[in-house]
């Protein structure tokens, strides 16, 4: 049966409406993950170190297609929810030339900035001329990045999960095998890994503007644009928060690096890059639910259907809480085995990466509620709170947190700052949620 938006959805449909996005999400994950195997088993940890130093500048720059994704994907299900396609599609078809436009612009800008900016982040010798050339081969081709990032977000809002899972699987497995060409075969180093990231995502940064340029039977269709100011500024304010979060996430990825260069050098670099790669696919989970579930509560909020905003956000308030358990209790069981994969040539490294892991994991009991209500008030298109709930939890508790915690507990504070930074942030969220319950009325 084809799921609506305009459906009321029990336990089941919701699952069946998110699923897509979801799977998504953990491929697209799969992205960087299978960079990182490959660059550390075929090039080696000073390399896997000097990647996972350049990341925050790739992530930072490609945070403006999450951006324009979400608050796009808010403000374009909320003017179908109130029956206006036509403008719904003039509002699309706008954001995405936008990303191109703006992907251009980035990708001028941030070539000529890798070097200088890995420089600052203190590399040097092997470990600079690593950053350099990853970066550089990325940031070529970040405009197809920002449009994968953008059309994830669309496809739910168009109904065509099943499709856009088809693309970024295909793009994932893609990536994968190129990785295997390039490092295994071809010794090509990483530039190999970060081409084959690139060649993945001409699949999902191009298909997707093939398929709605053609299409003509589907709610979404790329066309013709009305050139005006105020919905792409209203994209930006609105998906401010995902942008936020992905800078911020930048930046504190920074400030995790340097703090453990500090206290053990650049194997906690290469420790703390395996558990984010690995965290990575835990969170991702959590990601594409929320991606997945947005459209539903723009198009209702924007209907004006306060019972399905409220059946809606309590069945997905019990769904992330069987996911949250369900996440911890999977990454106690493969923490050895995942962490093998990745650093199982070099026995120090492997404990102190598992050790690191087995802490930092407390944060998937939590993190999924913070995600989840960010993007929940996205598409309330209440830009402003989802920003507050990003920018706390991303940036200043988890500032506070990595800086704090080492002092009092050494490494293991390096480790535990992430969870105690959602759990701050989960007081928060609890507070916007109660204080804001009336206004919407999903409680």
């Amino acid at each position: 049966m084809q799921i609506t938006l305009s459906q009321h959805f029990t336990i089941k449909n919701l699952i069946k409406l998110v699923y897509p996005s979801v799977i998504m999400m953990v491929f697209t994950s799969i992205y960087g993950v299978v960079d990182g195997i490959f660059v550390s088993n075929f090039v080696g940890d000073t390399a896997f170190a000097a990647v996972n130093l350049i990341m925050p500048v790739i992530m930072a720059y490609a945070s403006f297609g999450f951006m324009i994704g979400a608050g796009g994907s808010a403000l374009v299900s909320k003017l179908l929810g109130e029956g206006k396609e036509k403008e719904a599609n003039s509002v699309f078809s706008l954001l995405v030339y936008t990303t191109v436009v703006l992907g251009a612009i980035i990708t001028a800008v941030g070539i000529f900035s890798v070097r200088p900016l890995a420089i600052l982040f203190g590399a040097e010798g092997a470990t600079l001329e690593y950053c350099t050339k990853y970066g550089v081969v990325c940031l070529s081709g970040i405009t197809l990045y920002m449009l994968q990032n953008v059309f994830q977000n669309f496809f739910p809002t168009a109904g065509k999960h099943k499709l856009g899972l088809l693309v970024i699987v295909v793009a994932g497995v893609t990536n994968a095998i190129l990785d295997a060409v390039f490092l295994a075969g071809l010794h090509m180093g990483v530039e190999g890994a970060a081409l084959a990231s690139v060649l993945g995502q001409v699949i999902g940064g191009l298909s997707p503007i093939l398929y709605f340029s053609i299409k003509r039977d589907g709610v979404l269709r790329l066309g013709r644009a009305k050139i005006e100011i105020m919905p792409v500024l209203k994209t930006f304010f609105n998906g401010s928060s995902e942008m936020l979060t992905n800078l911020s996430l930048s930046l504190v990825n920074i400030l995790y690096n340097y703090q453990l260069m500090q206290l053990v050098g650049e194997q906690g670099v290469a420790a703390y890059g395996v558990i984010m790669y690995i965290g990575f696919i835990f969170i991702s989970v959590f990601l594409g639910y929320s991606v997945g579930a947005a459209p539903v509560v723009g198009y209702n909020y924007g209907a004006g259907n306060r019972e399905e905003l409220k059946s809606v956000f309590k069945k997905s308030l019990t769904i992330i809480s069987v996911t949250a358990v369900s996440m911890y209790a999977l990454a106690m069981a493969l923490n050895y085995p995942l962490c093998m994969v990745f650093v199982g040539y070099n026995k120090e490294l492997f404990e102190l990466t598992t050790r690191g892991f087995m802490l930092y994991a407390f944060s998937y009991l939590l993190a999924g509620f913070n995600i989840y209500a960010s993007s929940f008030f996205t598409a309330l298109n209440n830009g402003l709170i989802s920003a507050a709930i990003s920018f706390l939890r991303t940036l200043l508790f988890q500032v506070v947190s990595v800086m704090t915690m080492p002092l009092l507990f050494d490494i293991t504070g390096v480790w535990l700052a992430n969870p105690a930074a959602e759990l701050m942030s989960l007081v928060l969220v609890v507070i916007f949620i109660l204080t804001n319950r009336r206004k919407y009325g999903y409680m």
